[in-house]
């Protein structure tokens, strides 16, 4: 998918970071998400080292540290009331 010429892709992805961290569980140390997402826009997420490599045949992605504290942030930023 390519983003719209007037789609602001920084907010796109820290947005789309924080909607990832609602399905999101910690095991064995691992906070991963289902992988139910656009692959460019978890590409961008990639990009950004928010989440590991989401290449693969896991159902799921794994959130970097920073991505997962990220994610909290973006939550309570964009949707916290």
């Amino acid at each position: 998918m390519k983003f719209a010429d007037d789609i602001d892709v920084e907010k796109l992805a820290e947005v789309a970071l924080a909607i990832l961290s609602l399905t999101s569980h910690t095991e064995l140390g691992l906070t991963r998400a289902w992988k139910g997402m656009d692959w460019d826009l978890l590409d961008v997420l990639y990009k950004k080292d928010w989440i590991c490599d989401p290449v693969g045949k896991q159902k799921s992605v794994i959130f970097t540290d920073e991505g997962k504290d990220l994610a909290s942030e973006f939550l309570d930023r964009h949707f916290g009331k």
